[in-house]
């Protein structure tokens, strides 16, 4: 699309508001771009875009993966558009690319990495065309947004551009069925020692052939319908992996991946399963644009999982962890509960999962804590589990109907009210689990956990 005048006054328009909002001090990083659509909805087609897209979209990952991915290329002396700061929807990626035109909308820079809401998709494939779209996974998230898997799957298959070369999860057997007629990569991790042959999870959103329904067989499961499957009755399979973990070494917190038939080592940063799933993704983009096993050291050397995600600190023999567990969508929550169960020691957990927004302004629909594995609560490691917010009793009813003991559950309307029944006797974590939105209420609790660890165990 060619720039015409439409396009211009919403362009400077844009950029006058953007430079009014720093005078200000206020966040420039998602109206500017709201404006520019509103004036000219066609924006995004019609400003100039760099020559290389890295889209990266999925229902968790994005922002880890995201900020591992840039912080690798700037390390490569790449200078980078992103919307680290902004909106994953068409106004943030809109605002980063007006941040970085020129006066006449020219790019400056020639490669762009943009974390992608799913549902977005309609808004911004056919405006700009990613070079490359990783998908992490798909998984149900918040019912009122997000409906469905397949709904969110429909989506991105009918909006991906033909043009883009996917870079997918092989052991999604959603998003490995993506645009099939795309040019593709699968990356993956090979059994592992903990995988099963059945689901224990509550949730399973693929379990019947999508050629000819008929019922698939698991190869192995790692959880929900992250694994191989294939189906009896046709050609229906799990797909050959190119980036490929074959060995995780926990204790050297190592990963060998096997592509084209050589293998490299590369550091996993974080134990959980999720994470070393995030990393092997980044890794597998840079090796798509042509990165060297050097540079890709050099980018993710002492890199680590964000603390807005994950963080943990030793505090007079404690160690205490903060998780993030995105409220509304049930399968982070299971894996964050699963993650705790799985750790040595005896913990407590505490927990403040509601979505802030929602519990300000509107009615949540709670059945997302119904598919979540609360179960996964039920273990004689977990000593205590103190729960707060405003839907406090809905999650205290969730762990009754899991057989938590009632005995170990402390819940409260008021967050900030949690910590004075902690209880520390023969403890050896806690585990602070909160909501995407609840970053301050989060470091308020773990500054009063740290301050009663430091009292009572000096």
């Amino acid at each position: 699309m060619k720039k015409n005048l439409r396009f211009y006054v919403a362009f400077y328009l844009a950029k006058l508001a953007r430079w009014a909002l720093k005078v200000l001090r206020r966040n420039a990083s998602y109206f500017p771009g709201k404006l520019a659509i509103t004036i000219c909805p066609d924006f995004l087609g019609r400003i100039d875009k760099p020559k290389t897209i890295i889209g990266v979209t999925g229902t968790n990952g994005k922002t880890t993966v995201c900020n591992l991915l840039e912080e690798a290329l700037r390390r490569n002396g790449y200078e980078l558009i992103d919307n680290h700061l902004g909106s994953n929807v068409n106004s943030g990626v809109a605002s980063s690319l007006i941040e970085t035109a020129d006066s006449k909308g020219r790019q400056k820079r020639e490669i762009a990495v943009f974390e992608l809401d799913e549902r977005s998709a309609v808004k911004i494939y056919p405006y700009m065309q990613p070079t490359f779209l990783l998908c992490t996974n798909l998984f149900r998230d918040s019912l009122k947004r997000n409906a469905h898997t397949e709904f969110i799957f429909n989506i991105l298959d009918k909006s991906i551009p033909k043009e883009t070369k996917l870079i997918l999860n092989g052991d999604d057997l959603l998003v490995s069925n993506l645009a099939k007629e795309n040019e593709r990569v699968y990356f993956g991790i090979d059994r592992l020692e903990t995988d099963e042959d059945t689901c224990h999870n509550i949730v399973q959103d693929i379990s019947v052939c999508p050629n000819c329904s008929s019922r698939l067989e698991w190869d192995f499961v790692r959880y929900n319908h992250i694994g191989r499957a294939h189906c009896s009755k046709c050609d229906f399979c799990s797909p050959q992996m190119d980036y490929e973990v074959t060995k995780i070494d926990f204790e050297k917190e190592i990963m060998i991946i096997k592509h084209k038939g050589t293998e490299e080592t590369y550091p996993i940063m974080n134990d959980n399963i999720i994470n070393i799933y995030n990393v092997l993704a980044v890794i597998s983009v840079l090796k798509e644009m042509g990165l060297t096993k050097e540079q890709i050291d050099k980018g993710l050397e002492g890199q680590k999982i964000v603390d807005t995600r994950y963080s943990e600190e030793m505090i007079n023999g404690i160690k205490v962890v903060t998780h993030l567990a995105k409220g509304l969508n049930p399968i982070a929550c299971s894996r964050v509960f699963d993650y705790v169960r799985k750790q040595p020691g005896n913990k407590a957990v505490i927990m403040i999962l509601d979505n802030l927004h929602d519990a300000a302004t509107s009615s949540e629909n709670t059945a997302w804590q119904y598919d979540t594995d609360y179960e996964f609560l039920n273990d004689d490691s977990i000593k205590q589990i103190l729960m707060a917010g405003a839907r406090y009793l809905d999650g205290l009813v969730r762990l009754e109907i899991a057989d938590v003991d009632k005995d170990k559950i402390v819940a409260k309307r008021k967050e900030l009210e949690l910590v004075q029944d902690l209880n520390l006797e023969a403890i050896d974590k806690v585990f602070i689990l909160h909501d995407l939105h609840s970053t301050e209420l989060r470091d308020k609790i773990k500054e009063q956990v740290r301050e009663k660890i430091e009292k009572e165990r000096k």
